[in-house]
């Protein structure tokens, strides 16, 4: 194994050089912030296996491949320290060796040229047989560097094509944890070969709805933050199902009642298309009102965008899961917003008793692997995304591979995108 330390004002030109000095096949062991910028840790021929083997009962404290790699380069490290004290030490004895035999070559008096010959020859040997005990000190931490590069030479290649992986995915918009969970699955072949296994997996994570909504029909509510595009999806959904179904078998509702002139967009939507609206207001309960609309084939609920510090939230969200219909709500969510914040809707609506989720907005975003990879962590099913205002022609029936397909489309783009930056 050959390791390598590097020292740069910022982890940027650290990966530089890295990259001129080592090739692409370099695995970085570690990286620390040093006085004046960072340093980096890489080694070529890694194996992960050989190293627990070389580390022993202490790699049982490695709780990750991170831990076990930086485990493994602070030992490497040691003996190269270790090794370069022992090299000064015997410099120092050389330079000391010459000194004496030059201190004593230039002081001893003619006539004791027998004495001036036994002590530079007692010298001589006392300092030969310091020089063999450091030589065979040196020799023994060749040899542990040695076997420590001797057991890391085998997986090497597979632990960095591994890394680089992980640093596509998470370019691709996942999680640091989800692209260390994907990459982990790879365990041999091509950086190629692992790309491609890991977005089948993304395929295979991200459900999507079995039964189209238009044809099966049902109570159908949209919930989500404000600016989620919930009342301009529940247009789309509406002017599909009329252009296929006629106007007469559909109805819209909204429980907005907390923003004023908050179900105007609503109403609109219900004008041009000859579809009846209604609101959920002190006099008409949810239930009342689905109620009077069993007839209808589709009911699509438009709701308020709440948070949990909003008035009206908590009584929203019962009104939907105590609700004797059967009311399959689901999460609008916005492939622009950042993962985190997916992360605190999707909490603060499952209360809801979420049946899956619609994807909004996905033309702008950069990048679909946060909307992806939420979906995936979450399990939501996807039943519909929006790539535009068109209605009702940008809305579309969710499928996972065409999804990860234009999410790969989206980060190639944004490389090229790149790319012209950087070469103007």
């Amino acid at each position: 194994m050959k390791v390598k330390r590097f020292f740069a004002k910022s982890m940027a030109e650290a990966l530089k050089q890295v990259s001129h000095e080592m090739g692409p096949d370099a695995v970085i062991l570690s990286n620390r912030r040093v006085e004046g910028g960072v340093e980096i840790v890489t080694a070529l021929d890694y194996d992960e296996n050989m190293a627990r083997q070389r580390l022993g009962e202490k790699a049982a404290e490695a709780t990750n491949g991170s831990r076990l790699a930086e485990m493994q380069a602070e030992q490497h490290l040691r003996l190269e320290d270790e090794l370069n004290r022992s090299r000064s030490r015997i410099r120092e004895v050389r330079e000391q060796r010459a000194n004496g035999l030059s201190y004593c070559q230039s002081t001893a008096p003619a006539t004791e040229v027998s004495d001036v010959q036994v002590a530079p020859a007692n010298a001589s040997a006392g300092y030969a047989d310091e020089l063999a005990s450091m030589r065979a000190e040196i020799s023994s931490l060749r040899d542990l560097v040695s076997a420590g590069s001797a057991s890391a030479s085998r997986d090497v290649g597979n632990n960095a094509v591994q890394q680089r992986l992980a640093e596509r995915l998470q370019e691709f918009g996942l999680s640091a944890e989800l692209a260390g969970s994907l990459s982990r699955q790879h365990r041999s072949g091509r950086l190629e070969d692992g790309w491609k296994r890991s977005l089948k997996m993304l395929a295979t994570g991200v459900r999507t709805a079995r039964e189209d909504w238009l044809d099966a029909g049902g109570v159908y509510a949209l919930v989500g933050p404000t600016g989620s595009g919930k009342t301009t999806t529940i247009g789309k959904l509406a002017a599909r199902y009329v252009l296929e179904h006629g106007p007469d078998s559909l109805a819209l509702v909204t429980t907005d009642r907390y923003r004023v002139a908050a179900h105007e967009q609503l109403f609109v939507f219900g004008r041009i298309l000859n579809v009846p609206v209604r609101v959920v207001d002190e006099s008409h309960s949810l239930d009342d009102i689905l109620d009077e609309l069993s007839d209808r084939h589709l009911v699509l609920i438009d709701t308020a965008g709440l948070t949990s510090a909003d008035r009206g939230y908590q009584e929203q969200l019962a009104e939907l899961a105590r609700s004797h219909h059967a009311i399959r709500t689901h999460l609008v969510v916005s492939a622009t917003s950042q993962p985190r914040i997916m992360k605190s809707v999707w909490h603060c609506y499952k209360m809801a008793n979420l049946a899956g989720c619609i994807m909004t907005k996905i033309d702008e975003a950069l990048t679909l692997g946060e909307a992806l990879g939420f979906v995936m962590e979450t399990s939501l099913p996807v039943s519909w995304y929006t790539d535009g205002q068109k209605i009702p022609e940008d809305l579309h029936r969710a499928e996972a591979i065409p999804l990860v397909r234009q999410g790969v489309d989206r980060l190639k783009g944004l490389q090229n995108a790149q790319a012209v930056a950087e070469g103007a």
